[in-house]
């Protein structure tokens, strides 16, 4: 785990469980990290969103393109712009 780099930060945890489902589906190393703090009741998770993901510097690349496309997608998969 020490080659693995911080990536994308998410908003919220529904876009946490897909963005894990699609590198899970394409078999994508990967590694989820909560902001929760159970102490400060998910404050921290108000200031900087729901956590972030890490992975080999290799993947970092096409998992930020990932978070990108599922943000363009409303929850039924239509694009929204």
């Amino acid at each position: 785990m020490d080659d693995y780099k911080k990536g994308a930060t998410l908003e919220n945890e529904f876009e946490a469980q897909l963005l894990e489902s699609v590198l899970n589906e394409r078999g994508i190393p990967h590694m989820m990290r909560s902001y929760y703090d159970t102490a400060f009741d998910g404050l921290f998770q108000a200031q900087k969103g729901w956590g972030h993901v890490s992975a080999p510097e290799a993947y970092l690349d096409e998992i930020e393109a990932i978070v990108r496309e599922l943000r363009e997608k409303d929850p039924t998969g239509k694009e929204t712009a």
